[in-house]
């Protein structure tokens, strides 16, 4: 059965091009997303990984730690390091599992057989610091993902976790929040000093309670 939101992250430990990582140690008790790429050598995943490499300082901000995998080995991603730099600028500095086996793979339930038997889609998944899945996305291997989207995601993910607030669509960090339904009126004014604006009554809106 497919992960679902709310299960605990699978724990494994595997050799990536870092060294041998252990994944809820290496986590520790921060964020982390971990996501899957079809095959090395290939142009959608090489722009991929320069962009993580790109926006790893946005990761460190929210104290998350990302980490790539592929079904090919870690002498094959040591080698196309060099590539990724060359065609993005941007030199890989995070690690990329090997999952021959698809041992992690398995684990995580990133091949689907219908799109191919032996490699993986590119998946996503977001874990946070009480190791459960908090997010899951899964993209088809011709479509390159946004990791905009998902820095965005993390935003709304570690607000909610702090605040008894949710995010309404297309909400990025700065704008206002909706103030969560089983908050009464008398609690969110508590909650919430810089007031809030009832559209409905289950729909109200307040200041990001973090800015």
């Amino acid at each position: 059965m497919a992960l679902q939101l709310g299960d605990a992250a699978p724990d494994f430990t595997a050799e990536t091009t870092q060294g041998t990582i252990n994944l809820y140690e290496y986590l520790g008790d921060g964020w982390g997303v971990i996501f899957s790429h079809p095959k090395d050598f290939t142009p959608v995943c090489t722009t991929e990984l320069g962009e993580v490499a790109r926006l790893k300082g946005e990761f460190d901000k929210r104290n998350t730690k990302v980490i790539g995998l592929s079904v090919d080995p870690v002498d094959s991603h040591g080698n196309w390091a060099s590539d990724i730099k060359d065609a993005t600028g941007h030199e890989l500095n995070f690690p990329l599992i090997g999952d021959k086996e698809a041992k992690v793979a398995n684990l995580y339930g990133m091949i689907h057989p219908n799109a191919s038997d032996t490699m993986t889609v590119r998946s996503v998944f977001i874990i946070g610091p009480d190791k459960k899945i908090k997010l899951t996305i899964t993209y088809p291997a011709s479509t390159g993902r946004n990791f905009l989207e998902i820095l965005r995601v993390l935003d709304s993910l570690q607000l909610s976790s702090q605040y008894s607030v949710a995010t309404p669509v297309n909400w990025n960090d700065g704008d206002d929040v909706i103030v969560g339904v089983g908050l009464s009126d008398e609690e969110a004014k508590a909650k919430f000093p810089k007031g809030f604006t009832t559209i409905k009554p289950y729909l109200r809106f307040t200041p990001q309670p973090n800015r």
